[in-house]
């Protein structure tokens, strides 16, 4: 396929234009030739040298990320910016990226993705940021304890996840925001949730969550914004016949 047929698509399963009013990420073809043949992608979370090392060595005309290199606001070409995009330009690989799209997508989605790996049920729209609910929330078919919840996100790639264990009893209701979403915590708390779930860790809403007594998973931001590039690599394979592959370049955090 070429680059632009790719970008439509993309760009038409994401439904870039929902979150267009609320997204700093500069969404789409970031860098790259619209006419050039693509006949590999791959797919990363962040658009990181060692990604672009990786999807090089892969022969990857593509790489699909979550979190790109242009964010609104013009940016001077130098220094480690200039290297990526230099980077980008030297080998021939373009670079696409889906920030809010991909974490609000109701299929391939960050939030789809954890709602998916603990199990939730009777999901609906949760985390309001900037007018627009970005999360989810929901219900376990049967109360679990917080160290269930934790067991079930670790094993997905062995992740380490940082706890507020501060609620109280089993858990049935969860609210979850992937990423960097401290301040849906107290929407959690308003909202009765047993248990409110993102990606960092955040010293702002300890003693919020201490006092209002609500159980809190931090899963990482990598973690937790690993689920959607991986379910839309799967997804574009299938729907076009692109071979596509998942760099794994974890952060730790």
């Amino acid at each position: 396929m070429r680059l632009d047929e790719l970008d439509r698509w993309l760009s038409d399963f994401l439904d870039l234009p929902a979150t267009s009013g609320i997204d700093a990420s500069v969404n789409g073809v970031q860098v790259g030739d619209r006419a050039a043949d693509v006949t590999r992608v791959a797919f990363a979370v962040d658009a990181s040298l060692e990604a672009f090392r990786r999807a090089v060595a892969w022969k990857a005309g593509l790489l699909v990320v979550h979190h790109g290199i242009f964010w609104g606001a013009p940016l001077r070409l130098v220094g480690s910016l200039f290297e990526r995009v230099h980077f980008l330009m030297e080998n021939n690989l373009a670079l696409y990226a889906a920030h809010l799209p991909l974490d609000v997508h109701v299929e391939v989605g960050n939030n789809a993705g954890l709602a998916a790996q603990i199990g939730l049920t009777e999901l609906a729209p949760f985390g309001l940021h900037k007018g627009v609910k970005i999360g989810l929330k929901g219900m376990l078919p049967e109360p679990v304890p917080l160290e269930e919840i934790v067991s079930r996100l670790s094993a997905r790639q062995g992740e380490t996840t940082h706890t507020l264990p501060f609620g109280q009893g089993l858990i049935r209701s969860v609210g979850l925001v992937a990423g960097n979403a401290f301040w849906a915590a107290t929407q959690a708390t308003d909202e009765g949730l047993d248990l409110f779930i993102t990606g960092e860790p955040s010293h702002e809403i300890y003693h919020h969550c201490l006092e209002q007594r609500i159980h809190v998973i931090f899963a990482g931001h990598y973690h937790s914004e690993s689920y959607g590039v991986q379910a839309l690599a799967w997804r574009l394979s299938r729907e076009t016949g692109v071979v596509t592959t998942y760099l794994d370049v974890p952060t730790g955090l």
